[in-house]
């Protein structure tokens, strides 16, 4: 698995070190918003699922993403999860594999998904990807843990989040993986009323 470093101010509140970073965050936002607008959406033929994140670090994407095609095969569909291809994330990889076969691992996402038409899949989960404007997604999942949710809630390199929270407005399901806070909810609906929220946990098998 990856491990990141990250700086304690991160998960405090909003610090001297974070507002003294804050004009580099508003660079990343504003470069972030000039990308997106900038960036034309391939459409592929079949529905593509993104399971992402906004917070740098482990929040379940992976186990997300393999539940969703373990139970997508159940119900008769074909599909694979791609993932985008990074030299220091075999063990990753590795992961997937072992628990679901279909994975197709590429260094363009675009190039992996016109793959994965190539060999008649029906349906692609993106483990990662919600902030690679390239790709048309028909469903936004991003996930959170309860244990740091957005940390102090700015943008690296002023706090732990890749965008705004506010870019929730464009996704369609929010997965908390821990306890539940009624809080954070709020937070979320008040920036798309329509979103779904749901609850995930571990838990151990074959003891």
């Amino acid at each position: 698995m990856i491990k990141i470093f990250k700086p304690k101010f991160w998960d405090d509140k909003i610090s001297f070190i974070s507002i003294l970073f804050f004009p580099v965050s508003l660079i990343v936002i504003f470069f972030t918003f000039l990308k997106k607008k900038l960036t034309k959406s391939k459409k592929f033929e079949i529905p593509i699922i993104c399971v992402g994140n906004i917070y740098i670090g482990g929040t379940g994407k992976t186990p997300t993403s393999i539940l969703i095609a373990t139970e997508l095969l159940k119900l008769g569909r074909k599909p694979v999860i791609l993932r985008k291809y990074y030299k220091n994330h075999n063990d990753e990889y590795n992961l997937i594999k072992s628990k679901f076969k279909n994975l197709i691992v590429s260094k363009n996402r675009v190039f992996g998904l016109e793959k994965a038409v190539k060999s008649d899949f029906d349906i692609a989960i993106l483990d990662d990807g919600l902030q690679d404007h390239g790709i048309k997604k028909n469903l936004k999942i991003v996930c959170f843990n309860s244990s740091q949710l957005i940390g102090n809630g700015l943008v690296i390199p002023s706090g732990p989040l890749r965008e705004k929270l506010s870019n929730l407005r464009n996704a369609e399901i929010v997965i908390i993986n821990g306890k539940k806070n009624k809080e954070f909810e709020k937070k979320i609906l008040n920036i798309n009323k329509k979103i779904e929220i749901f609850y995930s946990s571990y838990e151990p098998t074959n003891l």
